[in-house]
């Protein structure tokens, strides 16, 4: 009988639900692609429901409910850090209270109200169903594990060994000191949003430098050579207020925090490169000692740090191990996947599916809903939308690549969604990285985010040493590389206007070279995503470059596109010109007008 076992992830940010059967990861999906509501917290209605139904499953066919935290514990560590602060903390406390004493407690009810009061349900500490989310879909049969977030019931940061169906936490760091809050903390005084603007601190370092680094590792960061390390929390709202930083800290860094939307100065650009070195330093450290401990040559990576690109790549040519594996969905919503896949190898016993020449099981992360022609046909056609069937996917591939290369953008709706915060090439928006106006086209009028935020590229896999300094796959976009032959740029002493910079060509693929010369690069062969694989081949028969910018089909603010009718809104609303849902066609220019509310309204209730 097959073992059917559901983890799920919730009530904190980035809810997801993911199915595994008999060890096989069968589906995974974020809560966000269906609400449409970004880092939905809540619990994953439709995530459960996507996964059952890929699968063709009832609740009662389960063998297993499992949840991502260890409820009890994160109720004594929220509790006693209140405690501590208190009488201070109680503003705190009470917007606390309600997910404390009534949501997370009650969560297995709510859980047996929607899929039967006799479900087996189960808990697993935060940490372990993150190593679980990491080691168990990785290539090795071994191997050293590192966890790095902002909190999972008291841990903060996890060193562990999984082998075989084993996995085993060796070392652990407690909240307070954590260096994802401590990220969050520069995240929050540089103006961005905790727990989504992070990567928006990535992507403004290479701007800065780092002049404050000294001063975070005297004052804020106990960074010891052993990997361990302390925060002087006297500097850090976060223990008993609602902000991530506080006066002692605002006094430090010359000021008040940047209002969001105020104008990026010099101090934030510098802030950013501070942070992110000693951010580095960190995780090299913290490397270094899982290496020490487990003398293994392979690690593998969760928690939400592990979504900082820049890092890994300095950990990958530190040479420290000889291979790294990241979980493309490292923060919490990866906990649902690493729940499940805990309970089925250590709570049922089932063996480890051994890993298949070199490849990872995430089966390239594509794990969400997909579409079939004829679904988007039938959408297309009640909304009375014009578009072209192009039923041959070598002469849909040639189409695809034929606009991008006259300079179109292009959105691109084609297989399973992608599970985790990267579009891969289910649900991304693609254009040419010759053009040395498309980042700035594509973050303005299309994204409508910073002009300062780099793109990343997809290459052909086998093609990518030959403009990339990366010497290995690098499937998920989880590794920034050097470009060949780019140069760096930076600003003079006294100036602040990153335009200066983007203005300057630094490579022969301006739209994806960062500031620095770097990108964050997407690997692809041709069994990840065929389509993708075919039009990338045509670009380069077209164009003599065999890579594309790829980034993620949405705009600031809104999840990435799940479905055929987010896709086309997505599109109406902003600057690209074709539109492609699986193998049908759509150019802006023959689409009728889009009014908001009297188009959108019609187009949904035909949905």
């Amino acid at each position: 009988m097959t073992c059917h076992v559901l983890g799920i992830s919730a009530l904190y940010h980035d809810a997801a639900a993911a199915l595994v059967s008999d060890g096989e990861i069968v589906a995974a999906a974020q809560e966000e692609r269906f609400s449409r509501r970004k880092h939905d917290p809540s619990l994953p209605l439709g995530a459960i429901n996507d996964c059952l139904e890929q699968a063709f499953l009832d609740a009662s066919d389960l063998a297993a409910v499992v949840f991502y935290e260890d409820l009890a514990l994160a109720f004594d560590r929220a509790l006693k850090s209140l405690l501590q602060c208190a009488p201070a903390s109680l503003p705190q406390w009470l917007r606390a209270a309600p997910s404390l004493l009534g949501g997370k407690p009650l969560v297995g009810a709510a859980l047996r109200a929607l899929l039967g009061p006799d479900i087996r349900l189960l808990t697993v500490p935060h940490h372990f169903a993150h190593a679980a989310s990491a080691f168990y879909p990785s290539p090795y049969e071994e191997a050293a594990i590192l966890v790095m977030d902002g909190v999972g019931e008291w841990a903060s940061t996890s060193i562990g060994r999984g082998r075989g169906k084993r996995v085993e936490l060796l070392r652990q760091i407690n909240y307070p000191h954590s260096l994802g809050l401590l990220y969050s903390a520069f995240t929050a005084f540089c103006g961005f949003k905790v727990n989504s603007g992070e990567y928006k601190l990535m992507g403004l370092a290479p701007y800065g430098r780092p002049v404050y680094a000294g001063l975070i590792r005297e004052r804020l960061i106990d960074l010891r050579p052993d990997g361990s390390f302390r925060l002087h929390s006297e500097y850090f709202g976060y223990l008993g207020g609602s902000c991530m930083t506080n006066a002692r800290f605002h006094a430090l860094f010359g000021g008040p925090p940047r209002a969001a939307e105020a104008r990026i100065t010099r101090r934030e650009m510098d802030l950013a490169a501070s942070i992110q070195l000693v951010l580095e330093e960190a995780v090299l450290a913290l490397a270094a000692q899982a290496r020490a401990l487990t003398g293994l040559r392979r690690l593998v990576l969760a928690g939400g740090v592990a979504l900082n690109c820049v890092a890994n790549g300095k950990l990958l040519r530190s040479s420290l191990f000889d291979e790294i594996w990241i979980q493309p969905a490292a923060g919490d919503a990866g906990g649902a996947l690493g729940a499940a896949l805990l309970a089925t190898h250590g709570y049922f016993e089932l063996p480890r599916h051994p890993p298949v020449d070199g490849r990872d099981a995430q089966r390239g992360s594509m794990l969400g809903p997909a579409y079939a022609s004829a679904e988007v046909r039938a959408f297309l056609d009640r909304a009375g939308l014009p578009y072209e069937h192009i039923d041959d996917a070598a002469a849909l591939a040639r189409r695809i690549a034929a606009a991008l290369a006259a300079g179109q953008v292009v959105g691109l709706l084609s297989g399973r969604m992608e599970f985790g915060p990267r579009a891969l090439g289910a649900r991304s928006i693609l254009g040419d990285p010759r053009s040395a106006q498309m980042q700035s086209r594509m973050n303005l009028k299309i994204k409508y985010r910073e002009s300062f935020r780099p793109f990343a590229p997809v290459v052909l896999a086998e093609r990518a040493a030959d403009w990339f300094e990366l010497d290995r796959d690098s499937p998920y976009m989880l590794l920034v590389a050097p470009v060949c032959g780019a140069s760096s740029a930076a600003l003079a002493e006294g100036e602040d206007d990153m335009l200066q910079l983007l203005a300057r060509k630094r490579s022969a693929l301006p739209a994806i070279t960062h500031v620095d010369g770097s990108a964050r690069v997407q690997t692809l062969r041709r069994e990840q995503h065929p389509l993708l694989h075919g039009v990338l081949c045509e670009f380069e028969r077209l164009s003599g470059c065999p890579v594309l910018v790829n980034t993620s089909f949405n705009v600031r603010g809104e999840p990435i596109v799940c479905s055929p009718r987010d896709a086309y809104r997505c599109f109406m609303r902003t600057g690209m010109e074709l539109l492609v849902l699986e193998d049908c066609v759509l150019q802006r220019a023959a689409q009728p007008p889009w009014v908001e509310d009297e188009d959108w309204r019609q187009i949904h209730a035909l949905d």
